[in-house]
């Protein structure tokens, strides 16, 4: 679990559908002291694993991944720059209880990764 040590959910905006996310980064985590040495960047595994963990904070749930069928990884988000994020997230949840996610991250106002795909609640 990344939440609350690689990052910090400082305010959630939600409504049934969407929801709009700031998050700050915690520069001094030991994962970009090898991800990598003197140039840092956020590793594309801990943003998928962040939008999880974001969306079980807007669900209240646990979620598990099922399909990640959009991955765009933009701009590398460099902690040293800036450790301010936006996330915004646009969810449906199906009949059969399969969530489809949409989410961009942004940093200082440009998105630098976008993801669709599908969770389950677990």
């Amino acid at each position: 679990m990344l939440q609350e040590d690689f990052f910090t959910i400082r305010s959630i905006q939600k409504d049934e559908a969407s929801a709009k996310v700031l998050l700050e980064l915690n520069v001094s985590h030991p994962i970009f002291a090898g991800h990598f040495p003197g140039q840092p960047v956020v590793p594309g595994a801990c943003l998928l694993q962040m939008v999880k963990e974001i969306m079980q904070v807007i669900l209240d749930n646990k979620l598990q991944l099922i399909k990640a069928h959009q991955l765009k990884f933009l701009s590398p988000i460099d902690p040293n720059k800036s450790t301010d994020l936006q996330a915004e997230f646009i969810h449906s949840i199906s009949e059969n209880q399969e969530i489809s996610v949409s989410a961009t991250f942004l940093c200082g106002g440009i998105a630098c990764f976008k993801f669709s795909g599908y969770f389950n609640l677990r």
